[in-house]
């Protein structure tokens, strides 16, 4: 089959490479039809790079038929239209009960100290195959993928991978009280969705920062109150006249660990290059540090006994934070990866009943798989208005 591949840093390729085959009685085959190009698939070609090996096939948001079933499946057929998890979870343990799919204890990476295995997603989260493909091996065959109707377009249910539950997590975690305010830092997918939802959900304010035009003109067009700057003075100063001098009730980070106006960060990340993988993969795990400039404009822009919200992927060792000021404004602080199965009850019977969060549209380009280095390029460089790619098969 053919598959998007890693090869080092800005370096994806479309290779050939073997077909998936069933290697447990759980397991499914699915025949990809669609996958969306992840805000953290570009950290796997830059800052998280030495956890990669050359081949690993990337994607993490995928959906599309069954096509094989392993001889203990019975929660799906061949011919069954599901969307794949990002994260793999069995959903039968203690973690995966209490709703921490992320967490689950049956797929955990203890030796790397780390938690539930990724689909395409470094050897700290399993080095497990990705949806950047024709075809995909999914185990937990009864429970993992989820089933949904055959019509509409794939649109419609795509983001029940990723992106939904991701920005539905931050918007819970951020608790807004109902009529509350909220800034949602960075526009890119799971900023742009998080919007949506906070609106969706009953926020009364909703604000939200970025400096990409075509990125602050959609937002804007969904009603969203835009700042155009991501300066932590010009945001702070901004949302602070916007929330009678207080701040928002909440604030959601949705840039994470490569954020812009974090110098020596971005030095130190850069640097990373010239070294070679094997020891850069020893200091990151100990010494690691992430851009902060996007977190440290959460803290101060966030109202005294507010909620910060971080959707956005960190993953420095040695973070400086200013826990003072954090003491001291009375900050909480929610983070991690979306367990989503704790939230497609809530999320799915939406897609059902129609498209409130716009989802139809929600893509900005689609591309076949033979133009996934294109698309991973464009949306990198944030060109010709790229927010959400969906690769093709």
């Amino acid at each position: 089959m053919r598959a998007v591949t890693w090869h080092g840093r800005g370096d994806v390729r479309v290779d050939t490479v073997p077909d998936p085959v069933l290697q447990d009685p759980t397991d499914v085959v699915v025949e990809i039809t669609s996958s969306g190009i992840c805000g953290s698939d570009l950290h796997l070609i830059e800052v998280m790079a030495p956890f990669m090996s050359v081949g690993d096939i990337m994607g993490h948001e995928p959906m599309g038929v069954v096509r094989e079933v392993g001889r203990d499946v019975t929660a799906v057929k061949a011919g069954d239209r599901v969307v794949v998890p990002f994260n793999i979870s069995c959903n039968t343990c203690w973690m995966c009960s209490q709703g921490l799919n992320s967490q689950c204890e049956t797929t955990q990476n203890r030796e790397q100290g780390m938690g539930a295995s990724l689909f395409g997603y470094t050897k700290l989260y399993g080095q497990v195959p990705g949806g950047q493909a024709e075809y995909l091996r999914v185990p937990f065959g009864n429970t993992l993928p989820i089933k949904v109707p055959d019509a509409p377009l794939d649109d419609r249910y795509v983001y029940l991978s990723d992106v939904l539950p991701t920005a539905w997590q931050a918007v819970q975690y951020a608790g807004i009280p109902q009529g509350g305010s909220v800034l949602v830092l960075g526009l890119g997918p799971i900023g742009d969705m998080s919007t949506r939802i906070a609106k969706h959900l009953g926020a009364g304010q909703v604000i939200a920062s970025d400096v990409v035009p075509e990125r602050l003109a959609r937002a804007r067009r969904n009603g969203i109150t835009v700042i155009d700057s991501t300066d932590q003075a010009d945001v702070v100063a901004q949302v602070r006249d916007l929330t009678d001098g207080r701040g928002p009730d909440a604030v959601i980070d949705a840039v994470g660990m490569e954020a812009h106006g974090s110098p020596v960060a971005t030095f130190a990340q850069k640097a990373s290059a010239i070294v070679p993988d094997a020891i850069m993969e020893k200091v990151m795990q100990v010494a690691g540090v992430d851009r902060l400039a996007a977190l440290n404009t959460a803290i101060e822009a966030v109202r005294r006994g507010g909620t910060i919200s971080l959707s956005g992927v960190y993953g420095g060792a040695t973070d400086p934070l200013p826990l003072m000021r954090m003491f001291d404004k009375q900050i909480q602080l929610r983070m991690g990866q979306a367990n989503v199965w704790r939230w497609v009850p809530d999320i799915l019977p939406l897609l059902l009943e129609g498209d409130p969060l716009g989802v139809d549209d929600f893509a900005t380009h689609r591309v076949p798989l033979e133009q996934a280095p294109e698309a991973y390029a464009n949306f990198r460089e944030k060109k010709d208005g790229a927010v959400k790619v969906l690769i093709q098969p």
